[in-house]
């Protein structure tokens, strides 16, 4: 159902700027080119304004903020929203400092984000404007299940209306609204949490995702989460066979994501839209 949008990023090569954090920072860029898109990093304020100005999407990422990111981040949202540059914010560990939390609702209150992106527990804060995490990783209190599903749908298309964005809220259930329509995402492998960096990897795919599909964002979040997962499905069965560890496990997802393809989607996508 979305191999329409999958073309789109495979033929027009959007190019992301993507001020995110050191941690990752390697594998965001990697993970780019492995989907279609392309990457570039910037983070200094002279240097990361003009570069927002050539790209077609910008990805925030709060994971390592400083006062000099900050600065950053603000005026780079404001530019693409000048330019109608579709941002995406990932909130890393919102609800973890005062710093995080109070930077996330700063940048709300000055960007216009297309998507925002996180765990429950970060979303939460969104949300609410407090929450508790675990680290960088969501409350095990917070867990999405089948059982409080409707309940965190609800919640998650009130914040999308409130924020005018789309919410995605990643976990054992992946969930992608606006304020109406709802896609539930039942791809990946519980591995992927195994190692760092796969939200924020998904974040920037995101970003390729709604920059080459800039009339359906929702459709573009939506699909961008099953290409992950379906990458991180993928990536667990090579692995299995090659008796591998976390660290081919991260190869290995970079190397499904750059191969995966239309019959994927048709014969592994488990989505249900509400």
């Amino acid at each position: 159902m979305f191999e329409d949008i999958l073309k789109n990023v495979q033929e027009k090569t959007p190019l992301v700027h993507c001020i995110t954090n050191y941690v990752t920072v390697n594998d965001v860029a990697n993970i780019l080119l492995a989907c279609g898109g392309s990457p570039i990093m910037a983070d200094d304020e002279k240097d990361a304004v003009e570069i927002t100005a050539i790209c077609d999407a910008l990805v925030i990422n709060i994971g390592t903020l400083n006062e000099r990111t900050i600065a950053t981040m603000l005026k780079t949202g404001k530019r693409a929203n000048e330019l109608s540059h579709p941002a995406v914010l990932d909130p890393v560990g919102a609800g973890a400092s005062s710093l995080r939390t109070d930077t996330t609702f700063k940048l709300l209150q000055e960007v216009q984000f297309a998507v925002i992106r996180g765990n429950i527990s970060e979303i939460k804060t969104v949300a609410k404007g407090s929450g508790t995490t675990k680290g960088v990783d969501a409350d095990e209190r917070d867990a999405v299940t089948e059982k409080n599903l409707d309940e965190v749908i609800s919640f998650a298309k009130e914040l999308s209306g409130k924020t005018n964005s789309i919410i995605v809220i990643t976990g054992a259930i992946d969930i992608v609204t606006d304020s109406n329509k709802v896609y539930l995402i039942r791809n990946g492998h519980e591995m992927m949490s195994k190692i760092s960096g796969t939200g924020c990897m998904l974040t920037a795919v995101i970003a390729a995702y709604c920059a080459a599909n800039p009339e359906n964002h929702l459709d573009a979040a939506a699909a961008a989460v099953c290409a992950m997962g379906l990458a991180g499905e993928i990536a667990y069965d090579k692995l299995v066979k090659a008796d591998g560890g976390t660290s081919s496990y991260r190869t290995y997802l970079i190397d499904a994501m750059s191969k995966l393809n239309e019959k994927d989607f048709e014969g592994g996508a488990k989505i249900e839209i509400r």
